[in-house]
């Protein structure tokens, strides 16, 4: 189904990253290590590589990653690109921060496993960044899945990362254009959360 996705000439969501990510990326320490999940084309990894982020991408699909590598070599820029599904990803690889941009395939059972695997990759000081569709979404047809169910609430994240402060935490509407997958009206999510830190001794 993915390889099938990406097939096409062009770059499904364009090459520029998520509106999201460009606005946000200021809260990421510099020379940060990232784990970016479902990556996709490589539009989001190859942006924070170019800040000088050290960053991994997995993704499932052999032709977006095609693509992603190729993106990187036109901007000069290296990745870490893994091929791997998000359900056997090795949360046991510590990071900074990790990245989740319409990572929305995921029913709720499997999200709140992904969830609890990004607590697990996140260091201690380190961010959790997701941005997504909400609910309403399913009105504008302009993106996203048709499963309402997998869409985001914010007190639903803000559940899965209990005792972690909120960097960020908003419901809003807004046009996107972000290629031909992501073009239009659109109901957004954006949730960021920082791990606490371990107390010392």
């Amino acid at each position: 189904m993915w390889d099938e996705r990406y097939a096409g000439k062009d770059y499904l969501f364009g090459t520029e990253p998520a509106a999201f990510l460009a606005r946000e990326a200021a809260v990421l320490p510099p020379r940060c290590r990232v784990l970016s999940l479902a990556d996709g084309e490589g539009r989001n990894s190859v942006y924070l590589a170019g800040l000088g982020h050290r960053v991994t991408a997995m993704e499932a699909s052999s032709v977006a990653l095609q693509k992603a590598r190729a993106l990187a070599d036109a901007r000069g820029v290296e990745v870490d690109f893994q091929p791997a599904t998000i359900e056997a990803w090795d949360w046991a690889q510590p990071f900074e921060a990790v990245l989740g941009i319409f990572i929305q395939f995921a029913p709720p059972a499997l999200r709140k496993a992904i969830h609890a695997g990004i607590a697990q990759a996140v260091a201690p000081g380190g961010l959790v960044l997701l941005h997504g569709y909400a609910p309403r979404q399913i009105a504008n047809g302009t993106g996203g899945p048709r499963a309402v169910e997998n869409l985001y609430d914010l007190a639903e994240l803000a559940g899965d990362f209990p005792g972690w402060q909120v960097v960020r935490a908003a419901d809003y509407d807004a046009d996107l254009s972000e290629g031909h997958g992501h073009s239009g009206q659109s109901a957004l999510i954006d949730f960021i959360a920082r791990r606490p830190v371990l107390a010392a001794g």
